[in-house]
């Protein structure tokens, strides 16, 4: 398969929608197919969670609940019967459902651990009605299912090979989780075989037929819904909505700069405080796919951009995002949509001012020396000023890559060598921030 095939179909799997936040939506579908085996309402539900995943589901609106967090989540995957809709499976949740699930999380039905596996997303089930009890591993990507198991018969096991569950049992504790297991290996092992370069992502995007890339446009348009929400209703710290009225304080006024990172902001006030409507998500992160999105979607429409330049842009921005978080990893100590996801949007916006690949490549080095400090603590309203912050960089950056300008090897992480940059916040990811994660979680759990 030649590169171009493969970023296509990078983009159409790894830009799908998903309806609320991907952590506990992903517990949810979890239970989901473990209630499945059952064909009953479970009477406990056991959850074995990474740290990451913990982090990223305590504090986030669930859709159509006004509740948050991973409990509720969870109970709903319970009651939905609906796990074939994987992201979107919470999407006709009705009343009833809701209530019951409510009275499962009321009743302590819900079990939690902290996983010990090394796995940055690990997601494991457990589902006990009487003497039965089914069991659901999910590893590395959200909907990424590697075991179904049904009274300790394995129905599905896809588990790599050196990949150790160890066997659970029908009675008793959960299982004392996976140890020594390596951080994943993503789609494409860019430290190994150097699929991604900027230089061929702007060459594909640029080249490729605006009809293969049309459907970024769907979900572009999906995304501005949610920021249209944001924009016009009381969400969460409403970051969006009073960055776009701040012309009252006579300080942003209603620049351009303003509407872009009100516009973002917006739609991640929005979906942290669970709003009803899907997002178009990037790299599995709607988060991400909003800040790699909104910015060039705004943009396009005030200066006359085309469609088809606009759907250009997005492939820019998608596959940079992708390109950085298969460094960063599926879940990291570091704000993905701040940094990945925003490097892509100023590198989607640098092509939308009429720059080149030379113009490009300044962008993504100018942002990965400004943000690549962002710590990621959960998924959350703040996630909003998170992604504010990261915009309004990505603008700047842009701006100062039509000019190129760029830092060099002389500063920092950063490196003459763009692709060398990138490969830096791994580094910066694996060796640095080690143990975040754990201090994060810790602070959370305490107050």
């Amino acid at each position: 398969m030649d590169k171009a095939c493969k970023y296509m179909e990078l983009l159409k799997k790894e830009v799908v929608p998903a309806l609320g936040c991907t952590e506990p939506i992903a517990v949810a579908y979890a239970v989901a197919k473990a209630a499945d085996l059952l064909d009953k309402i479970p009477e406990v539900i056991e959850l074995n969670l990474s740290v990451n995943v913990i982090k990223n589901a305590l504090g986030v609106g669930i859709p159509g609940t006004g509740m948050t967090g991973v409990n509720i989540a969870a109970a709903l995957g319970a009651v939905c019967n609906n796990s074939k809709e994987g992201l979107q499976l919470l999407v006709n949740i009705t009343e009833d459902q809701l209530n019951l699930a409510k009275k499962i999380v009321d009743e302590g039905k819900i079990k939690l651990k902290v996983s010990e596996s090394d796995e940055k997303l690990y997601i494991e089930a457990l589902c006990r009605e009487g003497k039965n009890q089914s069991r659901v591993v999910i590893k590395e990507e959200h909907t990424n299912i590697v075991l179904i198991e049904h009274n300790g018969v394995k129905i599905l096991d896809n588990c790599a090979k050196g990949d150790t569950i160890p066997e659970n049992k029908i009675e008793g504790e959960l299982l004392n989780p996976i140890k020594d297991i390596k951080e994943a290996v993503h789609n494409i092992n860019t430290s190994k075989d150097k699929m991604f370069s900027i230089e061929e992502i702007y060459d594909f995007a640029v080249n490729v037929d605006f009809e293969d890339i049309k459907f970024l446009l769907e979900g572009a348009e999906m995304n501005k819904k949610v920021s249209d929400e944001g924009l016009n209703q009381p969400y969460g710290l409403e970051v969006g909505n009073k960055i776009n009225k701040s012309s009252q304080f006579n300080v942003l006024g209603n620049s351009l700069v303003n509407k872009i990172v009100a516009a973002t902001a917006a739609a991640s006030d929005a979906r942290m405080s669970g709003c009803k409507l899907p997002i178009m998500t990037t790299a599995g992160s709607g988060n991400q796919g909003i800040t790699c999105t909104i910015p060039s979607v705004i943009l396009a429409e005030e200066t006359g951009k085309s469609p088809e330049e606009l759907a250009r842009a997005l492939a820019i921005s998608s596959l940079v995002t992708i390109y950085i978080k298969s460094y960063m990893g599926r879940l990291s100590p570091i704000c993905g949509a701040g940094i990945a996801a925003s490097t892509g949007a100023s590198a989607a916006m640098t092509y939308l001012l009429g720059g080149t690949v030379k113009n490009i490549k300044c962008a993504v080095k100018n942002m990965l020396a400004d943000v690549s400090g962002m710590i990621c603590d959960g998924a959350k309203a703040t996630c909003a000023l998170k992604i504010a912050t990261a915009v309004n960089a990505a603008i700047q950056c842009a701006i100062l890559a039509m000019s190129n300008i760029e830092p060099c090897s002389k500063d920092g992480i950063i490196n003459d060598d763009v692709e060398k940059t990138i490969e830096n916040i791994g580094s910066l990811v694996s060796k640095g921030f080690d143990n975040t994660d754990k201090a994060i979680l810790e602070i959370m759990l305490n107050k």
